[in-house]
């Protein structure tokens, strides 16, 4: 059987592989036609059948939103967590607590990794699929660049001085659903955790890795524009930086990120 070819090239099965991989760290991620495809040229509306007053009108049914509990489920959150009075205790509170669909579907719960006394609070925003098997944060591609870039300002999470080291957690504890953006409803139950594990920890500044994190800490997204300058979130310093995935995906944008990796190494001597 002849393969279709592409500039020349035959394309098997492993060739057309290698070039979307190619293509994929070289930053694509939208498939394009081959040809400009006119999305205005629309075709003509179909004029709706006219429905005669004498028919019957199904009945509409009464559905219950998701968001009819919501203010209870975070009530709860709330009270689990201001009980906890250790990183050990809200850990289990929190993997416990049933009011987040999310549980249902994920694999292991994502708590934090690194050390708890770690001056530096890496917040990110929720599990993807290595971490949903691993049970911890950053630890799938985006995390291996993670650890290299603050490897470069001497910050690693396995240190245990607390000078070197970092403490990483997510906004979500458990993965979304094909890696979906979190929903409003599971960072509001989330929230009431998230502040506890912020004032257990008491990092002295806080990186927000991308637009979930900076809709939690900042109350606002835009990560492109928010991104290099310091903030304040959960009531210490904190800066905005752009996710390692959005790296993966842009490597033009590292040198973004290593300007913003000198700002906080900057920071930390100022406050040493």
């Amino acid at each position: 059987m002849d393969h279709p070819t592409w500039h020349g090239i035959e394309l098997d099965a492993e060739t057309a592989l290698a070039l979307l991989e190619w293509q994929a760290e070289m930053g694509a991620d939208e498939p394009l036609l081959d040809a400009p495809l006119d999305r205005f040229d629309l075709p003509a509306p179909v004029a709706a059948p006219r429905i005669p007053l004498a028919a019957p009108v199904a009945p509409v049914l009464s559905l219950t939103s998701e968001d009819d509990d919501l203010p209870a489920r975070v009530a709860q959150a709330e009270a689990l967590a201001a009980q906890a009075g250790t990183l050990d205790a809200l850990a289990a509170a929190q993997e416990a607590f049933d009011g987040i669909e999310l549980k249902k579907g994920a694999r292991n719960f994502c708590f934090a990794d690194g050390n708890p006394a770690a001056r530096v609070l890496i917040l990110g925003e929720a599990p993807g699929d290595e971490e949903d098997r691993q049970g911890r944060p950053f630890v799938g591609r985006a995390g291996q660049l993670l650890d290299r870039m603050f490897d470069a300002i001497g910050l690693s999470r396995r240190a245990v001085d607390a000078e070197k080291a970092l403490y990483i957690t997510n906004v979500l504890t458990w993965r979304p659903p094909g890696n979906r953006d979190p929903q409003p409803d599971e960072i509001a139950v989330s929230m009431p955790f998230l502040r506890r594990h912020i004032e257990l920890a008491a990092p002295d500044l806080i990186v927000l890795m991308g637009n979930i994190a900076c809709e939690a800490g900042l109350g606002r997204r835009g990560i492109l524009r928010l991104r290099g300058t310091w903030d304040q979130a959960f009531g210490r310093p904190a800066l905005p930086m752009t996710h390692p995935a959005y790296l993966l995906r842009n490597p033009p944008a590292k040198r973004e990120a290593w300007a913003d990796l000198l700002s906080l190494s900057a920071r930390l001597d100022g406050l040493s």
